[in-house]
């Protein structure tokens, strides 16, 4: 309770400072919309020169980027760690989060905060209804349910993979471009991983499994059982994965060695 109140607090300050500046959160909103519009129009231009993709409808491809958008946006939210190297290794900032007695994982989740990502959220439900309307998709009492834990699975999934890259700072603190690199490598889970080669499917699906956050879930929505079990795995796969990059975490605050000259 201690944490879910903190968290509370916490956001409460956050949209105190942000509503100062309304402009500025507006431009960051539309901004973000703006990006996701150019995603779904390559998606159209794509498919503007083929009725298919190794099977897939454009209107299957825009549902999985739809389903996509929510747990990315979730992630974007809280897990805005891309410049932890520079900002809390490099700079020194580490020092301060150990001195309290909370998590530090925890207290970065909650000063890197970016609550307007949140309408990302909006967006890829949009984009899904529009994509099961022209698909004419069905849905039972309980798929909200399967929804909302497939949902947070890839949004674990997502976020593990970051902090387990934030994690290496702990052992070399030598700027490095691998988070760049990683958002990127990410956008290939907007995609079915079976348009891709079997070297690419398995480190998508396994080693780092952005499959998890988009097309294996949304596959079960669609009606593809080939990918039901894989639909399944999702809450499993971003528990596991994320329950392994908090021990990474841990293990990497003991070797912190503090800000140097």
């Amino acid at each position: 309770m201690k944490y879910v109140t903190i968290f509370f607090q916490y956001v409460a300050q956050y949209m105190k400072s942000r509503l100062t500046y309304r402009t500025d959160m507006v431009i960051e909103i539309v901004s973000d919309l703006l990006f996701q519009a150019v995603n779904l129009i390559f998606i159209l231009v794509v498919f503007d020169h083929t009725s298919f993709l190794n099977g897939w409808t454009r209107d299957e491809i825009i549902f999985i980027y739809g389903f996509f958008l929510v747990p990315f946006a979730i992630f974007g939210a809280f897990f805005n760690i891309w410049d932890f190297n520079e900002r809390y290794i490099v700079k020194g900032e580490m020092d301060r989060i150990l001195t309290r007695p909370i998590h530090s994982l925890f207290q970065i989740i909650l000063e890197r905060m970016e609550l307007e990502s949140l309408f990302g959220v909006v967006t890829g439900m949009a984009v899904m209804f529009y994509a099961a309307r022209d698909l004419h998709l069905s849905f039972s009492w309980y798929d909200p349910f399967l929804f909302a834990a497939f949902v947070l699975g890839g949004t674990f999934v997502y976020a593990a993979i970051f902090v387990l890259i934030a994690s290496i700072s702990f052992w070399s603190d030598s700027p490095t471009s691998i988070m760049p690199m990683m958002y990127n490598i990410g956008n290939y889970g907007r995609y079915p991983v079976d348009i891709y080669n079997h070297v690419i499917r398995f480190v998508l699906t396994w080693i780092l499994p952005f499959a998890f956050v988009g097309v294996y879930p949304s596959a079960y929505f669609l009606g593809r059982e080939e990918w039901y079990s894989y639909a399944f795995l999702t809450p499993l796969m971003g528990l596991l994965f994320f329950s392994f990059s908090v021990v990474m975490w841990n293990i990497g605050v003991t070797k912190y060695r503090g800000a140097g000259n």
